[in-house]
């Protein structure tokens, strides 16, 4: 049961940072603001910290 459900959260890890991508490539087209730019990467770090590794962290202790 832990094995799918790590699968399940690698793959919203997966999405997250998929999402990530797309919206700085959307933010990057046509114009050069870094600043827009920098808000969603960390906004993607936070949420991948917090949504990600710290449940699979918990999962390791667990074991």
């Amino acid at each position: 049961m832990q094995n799918r459900s790590l699968g399940y959260i690698i793959i919203t890890s997966a999405i997250i940072w998929g999402i990530v991508i797309v919206g700085c490539a959307w933010v990057l087209k046509g114009t050069p603001f870094k600043e827009q730019i920098t808000n969603i990467l960390i906004g993607g770090v936070v949420c991948h910290l917090l949504f990600i590794w710290a449940p699979i962290e918990n999962m390791f202790r667990k074991k």
